[in-house]
């Protein structure tokens, strides 16, 4: 259940009193005097209550209730009334109110009222990501596709980081398409339904910084290859976040950002707020049983988007695929893929068109042996284990390729 209430109240002593019996029951409240300081918090992705004054100078709490009722109709608002303004309470009731409490009203009163809003706020939340799911899909099944131990965690990852409102940073190597891992983030989270924006980070000042922020309100920015955003915006993005009510900041990069930082080119403090929450998305060597499925899917979409049939995709043109080390990653696999499907390439690379069957398979083996062990980290038993393979077998493939495990240990 969630935690959140909104406690509105001008009078500071009644308004502290009733922010720790709420923290007494281990709820979260966020104290504003008045409705100026409390309307910021009002959104359609809170996850909270309101409990709000009736009379407070200026907007009053009928005020308030209707500007919660404009943001959300399912927001939970619960007034609290004075004596003599019971049927001012209840006419706020008709108007959309939760409920209404009287002043002075009983820890326990309170509590019980804040709980039950609570439930239902809970369930209102849980409904819309349900839906959300139901419309959407589950996009890291969707869009991060791949059999491997990496490609699950990566989908594990990227559902897990979604559920938190951490900043994310998504590190990988030039091609593994880290702004697609940064819209999926995004498509799983609670602000799917505001905008998710993708900028150059070279490209930001802090001026067109600050706009996109507001552009995104509610939303997510992605700031592609972070380490080339310039000095100024650097220091205009930490002091951005700040905030917490903004967009969410997600930023990508192939560079290391920890050297960077330590050389005096990137924030170090901007680097520690950016890690909190880091996905790491492996290259294709570490997980060759990828390219295969891979290459059909994008094969697949090129054909749908020029009109053309689907080839054939043999054994040995998969043999021929994972025989590479793809140094662009996805980024490679997809124009192979498109010279593939209009009939320019047979799948073969210039490095590998002249080896035999044998040949290939054999640079296939021993693909698969090094991304099992860099799966377990040199860890030849449990290497062995993942690929099913008797320990002095693994330990003869080794040697026949000449792989030393504990070249892969960390």
């Amino acid at each position: 259940m969630t935690k959140h209430v909104l406690l509105v109240d001008d009078d500071r002593e009644v308004r502290e009193a009733l922010g720790q019996t709420l923290e007494l029951a281990d709820l979260e409240p966020i104290l504003a005097g008045s409705f100026v300081e409390a309307k910021d918090h009002i959104l359609k992705s809170f996850d909270g209550v309101i409990v709000s004054d009736v009379r407070m100078p200026g907007k009053d709490g009928f005020e308030l209730l209707e500007f919660a009722q404009a943001q959300d109709k399912e927001l939970p608002v619960i007034l609290l009334t004075g004596e003599g303004d019971v049927p001012m309470a209840v006419r706020g009731i008709s108007g959309g109110a939760f409920s209404f409490l009287e002043k002075p009203c009983s820890p326990k009163d309170l509590i019980a009222t804040v709980e039950r809003a609570l439930k239902t706020r809970t369930l209102v939340m849980e409904n819309r990501r349900l839906r959300r799911e139901v419309e959407t899909g589950d996009a890291a099944a969707r869009l991060l596709r791949g059999t491997s131990q990496q490609a699950a965690r990566q989908r594990d990852q990227a559902r897990a980081v979604a559920r938190t409102s951490a900043d994310v940073l998504i590190t990988g190597e030039p091609g593994v398409l880290t702004p697609k891992m940064a819209e999926v983030v995004h498509m799983l989270s609670a602000r799917a339904n505001a905008p998710f924006l993708k900028f150059p980070a070279a490209s930001m000042t802090p001026e067109n910084l600050a706009a996109a922020l507001r552009d995104a309100v509610d939303g997510s920015i992605f700031l592609d290859e972070i380490a080339n955003l310039s000095a100024s915006a650097q220091f205009a993005l930490l002091d951005a976040m700040e905030d917490h009510d903004r967009a969410r900041i997600m930023a990508g990069t192939y560079a290391d950002l920890s050297k960077a930082a330590e050389e005096g080119r990137f924030s170090p403090d901007l680097y520690y707020r950016l890690q909190a929450a880091t996905i790491r998305i492996a290259p294709l060597r570490e997980r060759p049983e990828d390219i295969p499925v891979l290459f059909r899917h994008y094969v697949d979409i090129a054909c749908e988007q020029s009109g053309l049939p689907i080839p054939v995709i043999t054994p040995e043109i998969v043999a021929r695929l994972m025989a590479q080390d793809w140094p662009g990653n996805a980024r490679s696999l997809m124009t192979a893929a498109m010279r593939f499907a209009m009939g320019l390439s047979d799948g073969e690379d210039s490095r590998v068109a002249d080896l035999g069957l044998n040949e290939q398979l054999a640079q296939v083996e021993r693909s698969l042996l090094i991304a099992a062990l860099t799966r377990h980290q040199g860890n030849a038993t449990e290497a062995a284990k993942s690929l099913k393979l008797p320990r002095k077998t693994f330990y003869d493939k080794l040697t026949k390729h000449e792989i030393r495990a504990d070249d892969y240990r960390v």
